[in-house]
């Protein structure tokens, strides 16, 4: 009697037209995400666009910072809570090509010295455009971190992989100063 072998007819799709498949996506994916920096009569227009987002997140992120530095100079006993937020937004400044940044807050700094500790309006002459209390000097910087924010996130789309990467860091960055700001600490 022969011996003859069963029939090995797969059930479904074999192994080798799965990998072309998945190869296939692969490759249709990462076209999709490359975007139009691989064209070469895009790639000005687009470096130019990235420069000037970059450029516009740094200034952003500069007047973010003269914004803690008003509050500071207004309200010095917030200085252990907003000093360490103010190095990062600092940092993101740098980080997109900024933070050459004019010394104006020092004279604010030193007329709000200069006024007398047990007056809560004292700091607000001092500083034009900051909120009497403490409390409402910090809603007012997170309310300005969640839209500086939230313009980041907005213009994602926009720009290139790498600077995409940095303003969705920032952006997040920025929401989590957002809720240490609005966090009462008693």
């Amino acid at each position: 009697m022969p011996f003859t072998l069963p029939s090995r007819t797969p059930s479904g799709p074999r192994r080798r037209s799965l990998l072309a498949g998945a190869a296939g996506a692969g490759a249709v994916l990462l076209a999709g995400c490359s975007g139009s920096d691989s064209d070469s009569g895009t790639t000005g227009a687009s470096a130019s666009a990235a420069a000037r987002a970059r450029a516009r997140a740094a200034r952003d992120s500069e007047q973010l910072a003269r914004r803690y530095e008003a509050v500071l100079a207004a309200h010095p006993a917030l200085s252990a809570r907003l000093s360490p937020l103010l190095a990062e937004v600092e940092r993101h400044a740098e980080a997109f090509g900024g933070g050459k940044r004019a010394s104006g807050p020092a004279s604010a700094s030193a007329s709000a010295a200069a006024a007398p500790a047990g007056d809560p309006s004292a700091g607000a002459s001092a500083s034009p455009g900051v909120p009497a209390t403490e409390k409402e000097a910090r809603g007012e910087l997170a309310a300005a971190e969640r839209a500086l924010a939230d313009r980041r996130l907005k213009a994602l789309p926009d720009v290139p992989g790498e600077l995409a990467r940095l303003l969705a860091s920032v952006a997040a960055a920025g929401a989590g100063h957002a809720f240490l700001l609005t966090e009462d600490k008693k």
